[in-house]
């Protein structure tokens, strides 16, 4: 599923005029499998701005190697063949098999990282929490606003001493490919979708252990991306549980199921 923000001109060092007459800056690189671009607003020309990028792609990096179930040599991996013993491999690990956990009681079951009933599978969660910690960074350049988008999911925030600016987010109609269903604006916070138009049937419902290739998406936004990721998986797989679910366990976050 594509989401798509008005980010205007890319560029990777040189600043461009918005549709506002503010300038911006916009990064590209490819992180987790993914592409992610970072999108900034206001005193782009600071050097702290790049420092902060740099800083963030490495999080992303780091994660990759610690959370990869593509990477033979990722520290997941090496754990589950017994290659690394708990006490050796990554504290993140432990983080994010807690939030795991978690997640999958917040929402009743409709989101599980059970892999083969034995390992934790963290794809499900780990991007939305390596993009919060990564994005971390850029918090603390003075003056800009941001916003990150990792292969469609989307975090907004401001630096230090600037207000956010808000970013208009477009939702592709999961049965129209290149149609804009619904616009979201999005000032702090995070925005996912969960959908089979654009990856297939790669969500799977945790109760019956059974891919979801249905057409439809579930767009989910609020305080953070973490969360905002796990809610939109939980309502692609059953909408109608989900929203109760969602509405009773966590009411800052709103969704769009279409």
């Amino acid at each position: 599923m594509t989401t798509r923000v008005d980010s205007g001109p890319s560029a990777r060092s040189t600043a461009q005029p918005g549709s506002d007459g503010a300038p911006r800056l916009a990064f590209v690189e490819q992180a987790m499998g993914l592409p992610v671009s970072v999108h900034v607003r206001g005193d782009v020309d600071r050097p702290e701005v790049g420092t902060a990028v740099d800083q963030l792609w490495g999080v992303l990096h780091r994660a990759d190697a610690v959370f990869s179930t593509w990477r033979p040599d990722s520290e997941l991996m090496r754990l589950r063949r017994g290659d690394l013993s708990a006490a050796q491999v990554h504290p993140w690990l432990a983080e994010v098999e807690q939030l795991c956990v978690d997640a999958e009681r917040r929402t009743g079951g409709l989101f599980s990282a059970s892999f083969d009933g034995a390992h934790h599978d963290p794809t499900g969660l780990v991007k939305g929490w390596a993009v919060e910690r990564a994005a971390l960074h850029l918090r603390h350049v003075p003056g800009i606003s941001w916003c990150v988008n990792a292969g469609g999911d989307l975090l907004a925030g401001a630096g230090r001493q600037a207000a956010a600016s808000t970013w208009t987010i477009g939702v592709e109609d999961p049965r129209v490919p290149g149609s804009v269903a619904a616009t979201i604006p999005l000032r702090v916070g995070g925005l996912a979708t969960s959908g089979a138009a654009a990856r297939g049937a790669h969500v799977v419902d945790p109760r019956i252990g059974t891919p979801i290739g249905r057409d439809g998406s579930a767009t989910v936004w609020g305080p953070t991306l973490l969360w905002a990721d796990v809610w939109a998986t939980a309502l692609f797989v059953d909408p109608a549980e989900g929203a109760v679910t969602l509405e009773g366990a966590d009411p800052a976050y709103r969704s769009l199921v279409l």
